[in-house]
């Protein structure tokens, strides 16, 4: 066992794991964030998305001892306090998900999107998302649902 202090949604968090674990289990198993799925386990599906230091990366394949004590990391948790986030208030509004299961990446994935570029085409939108699975095929609503958090009419956080 090693001992890890990770800057997890603002806040150090101190880990006792064995190195090679995946920084995956350390949020769901050992700091009982359970908004990150674990989908594939090979960096293929998105379930798994994260912000490590703004940027989109999967969680089941980072190893929690090639992560630095200065880089931060925000989980789906951590996007906002009150699940106010114009992209969670638009999932909401939209009723984007079926089964709910890859949920939490894609709004991840979108919203390291819309850090970088808060009125995207559609066709960036599409590029950008790329890569983040959904089993029940709710894309259309997917990529609706990111314009419309895009809306000057959606509540901003």
């Amino acid at each position: 066992m090693a001992s890890y202090t990770l800057q997890i949604n603002g806040s150090s968090r101190e880990v006792d794991v064995a190195p090679g674990t995946s920084l995956l289990r350390v949020l769901r198993e050992h700091l009982g964030l359970t908004g990150t799925k674990y989908g594939c386990g090979i960096a293929q599906c998105g379930s798994c998305t994260i912000h490590l230091d703004g940027n989109p990366v999967r969680a089941c394949v980072l190893q929690v001892d090639n992560i630095t004590e200065e880089q931060q990391i925000t989980t789906i948790e951590g996007l906002s306090e009150n699940s106010d986030h114009p992209l969670q208030q638009a999932w909401v509004e939209a009723q984007v998900p079926q089964c709910g299961y890859c949920q939490s990446g894609q709004i991840m994935q979108a919203a390291a999107l819309l850090e970088k570029n808060p009125n995207p085409s559609i066709e960036e939108i599409k590029t950008h998302m790329n890569g983040v699975l959904c089993r029940c095929g709710t894309y259309l609503r997917i990529l609706k649902t990111i314009e419309l958090a895009t809306s000057p009419t959606t509540l901003k956080s």
